[in-house]
């Protein structure tokens, strides 16, 4: 099959719980092999997700998959940026460096997704180089299952504790280059390509609980209508300043749905209620920088920052 609005609406709906992150990622794996696109993958992802945890390994994994695309296999992937003071360009400290004929990682990152459950690992460091005022960034892949890179989980989270998330520390890590800035062309960009595939997966979930639960027909149709918007956006161009405020436009009818559809949580089985409380605020969580980049997006097209907000 490849037309996701239809297999939303007729794919049988699994009612066996994954045992695990292993087991949730195998399940997309057998779903998304019918569907070409990464963000149609993270629909059907999310469709056959039974929490919105697993969800969202769907969506992160396929933004993966669309900025990079040499990154294809069955692997856990994992983007680790964050380090002490942060993820933009002037907290990172961590280093690739020249060694004999290839490139090695030095440096601590403190927040990285997927923890010790990712096989690769898209390192986002420094060169020692300055450009334009801004030191400049590569992206580097690196085997996490090598000597020197060391992986620590840290505490589960409260929301989607599924999701596991660690401090990596890589001493003399071997690594390869990936093509282009580290900044500009991989971690920038990824911001915008993870929250539209994020987005992507939970409406997939949705829809599966709608349907699970009897919704009504016209909220099945909004989420699918949302759906189609996400579908819509172009994703070969993520920075654009147009991409940014019809992404914000479809956050907002997202947000609307999500009130609406409040009243209806009443029909949905109590264990998957429970971990929708337990996890929506998931769905927040760059909600700041989000509007962040929409501020500036309608600046950037000439409105004045009352318009932007």
């Amino acid at each position: 099959m490849n037309d996701v609005l239809e297999y939303l609406l007729t794919a049988p709906i699994d009612a066996a719980a994954p045992a695990d992150l292993e087991q949730a990622w195998a399940r997309h794996a057998a779903v998304a092999a019918a569907f070409r696109s990464p963000v149609d993958c993270a629909v059907a992802g999310g469709f056959a997700a039974d929490r919105l945890g697993f969800a969202f390994l769907s969506g992160y994994q396929e933004a993966l998959r669309k900025l990079v695309p040499e990154l294809v296999g069955p692997e856990l992937i994992a983007v680790s940026a964050t380090e002490e003071g942060g993820a933009h360009p002037a907290a990172i400290r961590t280093e690739v460096v020249p060694a004999g004929n290839g490139w090695v990682v030095r440096g601590t990152k403190t927040f990285t997704t997927m923890g010790d459950q990712a096989r690769q690992l898209v390192v986002i460091a420094g060169t020692g180089e300055v450009v334009d005022g801004r030191p400049r960034l590569r992206a580097a892949l690196v085997a996490a299952g090598q000597p020197g890179v060391t992986v620590t989980n840290r505490p589960p989270l409260p929301m989607a504790p599924e999701i596991p998330h660690a401090t990596v520390v890589f001493e003399d890590a071997a690594a390869r280059l990936l093509p282009g800035d580290g900044y500009a062309d991989f971690l920038k960009p990824f911001r915008t390509v993870e929250d539209v595939h994020v987005l992507a997966a939970t409406l997939g979930w949705l829809v599966r609980v709608g349907r699970a639960a009897g919704w009504p027909r016209p909220v099945l149709q909004r989420l699918l209508a949302t759906v189609a918007m996400v579908r819509g956006l172009d994703m070969d161009a993520p920075t654009s300043p147009g991409v940014h405020i019809a992404l914000g436009g479809i956050f907002a009818e997202f947000d609307r749905l999500l009130a609406e559809a409040e009243p209806l949580w009443e029909q949905v089985d109590a264990v998957t209620r429970e971990r929708w409380e337990r996890d929506r605020p998931l769905l927040a969580t760059a909600g700041r920088v989000r509007a962040q980049r929409l501020a500036t997006a309608w600046r950037r097209v000439g409105f004045g920052e009352e318009i932007a907000g």
